[in-house]
């Protein structure tokens, strides 16, 4: 008994390593928000906006925490790179979409591309953040008109899909859908920033921390050794 709950407090206090994969369409921001991560807690800064251009393929970032250290992926956004944001899904801990919330045009295209990562099942139960770039604009729309948009795009689809599988499916994913949370954030000028990277440090660490808690608990009951390790 000693050693196992020895073995439940190392895991927990010590510092563990989350990835977080950035990914949304080319030109929202992605780059933009993953440099201004590194400037606000590294001490060396990341790329100025003016230094940044399309990515093509990853970039990475590190940001250590008091009792955790973040990997950011920031996945480039083009039509013919999307289709590699899947080999990312398996090791990830939290999703970060970015919109473009000044670009009206494209959402219904960001919203199509969002519908893919939702109904990916490895993601179903990792932590997912809307985050709703370029707030500085006078042209953007709000956090609440993004949401409104998503909704609304959401629901004419779901009036038009057919009966059946597919329908199902879509309701599959209601509960999630209307806890989503989105918040605003300007990636240029660096507001919300931190707030989008305290919401995903809460959630890696809640989501964490109940998956070991509740592999502790079955070590309890079955007499397993909790230092066999634990996988997400």
């Amino acid at each position: 008994m000693y050693h196992l709950l020895k073995g439940l407090h190392e895991h927990l206090t010590r510092k563990e390593e989350f990835s977080v994969i950035i990914i949304g369409l080319d030109g929202a921001g992605k780059t933009t928000l993953l440099e201004k991560i590194k400037t606000l807690y590294n001490e060396t800064p990341g790329l100025t906006p003016d230094k940044i251009g399309p990515t093509v393929g990853q970039n990475t970032g590190t940001v250590t925490l008091p009792s955790t250290i973040l990997q950011f992926w920031d996945l480039g956004g083009q039509r013919g790179i999307r289709n590699i944001w899947h080999r990312y899904y398996d090791d990830c801990h939290a999703v970060a979409f970015v919109v473009d919330a000044e670009d009206k045009e494209r959402l219904s295209e960001g919203w199509e591309v969002f519908e893919t990562v939702l109904s990916a099942p490895q993601i179903l139960n990792v932590p997912l953040l809307l985050i709703a770039n370029k707030q500085d604009s006078p042209n953007a729309l709000s956090v609440e008109e993004i949401r409104q948009d998503y909704e609304d795009w959401h629901q004419r689809k779901i009036e038009n899909a057919r009966r059946g599988a597919q329908y199902e499916r879509e309701n599959d994913r209601r509960d999630r859908i209307a806890s989503l949370d989105v918040m605003g954030i300007s990636a240029i000028e660096g507001t919300g920033v931190k707030a989008a990277v305290d919401w995903l440090f809460i959630r890696v660490q809640n989501s964490r921390r109940s998956v070991t808690v509740a592999f502790f608990t079955c070590c309890l009951q079955s007499g397993r050794d909790p230092q066999k390790g634990i996988g997400r």
